[in-house]
Parts: structure tokens; sequence; C-alpha cells
């Protein structure tokens, strides 16, 4: 199994569940966090994986990048910014 397919999965089940949770209860904030969290990935996994932090099996990565980071990393930050902020409103149900 690649980065990629695990990226795909976990990005339909965080898709589906953020549409499920967000259609009972509104919330915006997702377009507004999105960008700027995908900026401070590129710049803080571009600095972890220079540093030697964390590396990557090369032949379980689609081959494109971000600097230094491979693009499936960027999954776990869509991921985050798609379920934090619906969990956070099925759980408060303001």
């Amino acid at each position: 199994m690649t980065y990629g397919d695990m990226t795909l999965i976990f990005l339909v089940i965080a898709g589906i569940a953020t549409w499920v949770i967000k259609s009972r209860f509104r919330c915006f904030t997702t377009p507004i966090v999105l960008l700027p969290m995908l900026i401070l990935t590129a710049v803080f996994d571009n600095l972890i994986i220079l540093a030697g932090i964390v590396d990557y099996d090369a032949t379980k990565l689609m081959g494109i990048y971000v600097g230094v980071v491979p693009i499936e990393d960027f999954a776990y930050t869509v991921v985050a910014v798609l379920l934090v902020p619906a969990i956070w409103k099925a759980v408060n149900k303001e």
C-alpha cells in the first residue's frame, strides 16, 4: 500500500464524516482555515524533513513535492481541517 492509497482512504472517510456532521450543524471555518494551515504545513514540514526528523520511503510516494515535502503529507492537514471543526460542532451542538 502506498502513501497515496492511505491518503485517499482517510480523505474519503474525512469527507463523508464532515459532510454528514456539517449537514446537521452549520460550520463555515473550513475555507478560512485551509489555506493558512496548508502554508504552515509546507513551511514546517520542509524544516522537519530537512532536519532529518521525518523520512519517507520514496518507492511508496507519488513523486510530487512541495520543496522536499511529498504531496501526500498535506492530507493530514486537510483531514484535520475537515474533521476537527465538524467534530467540535457535533460535540458542542451550539
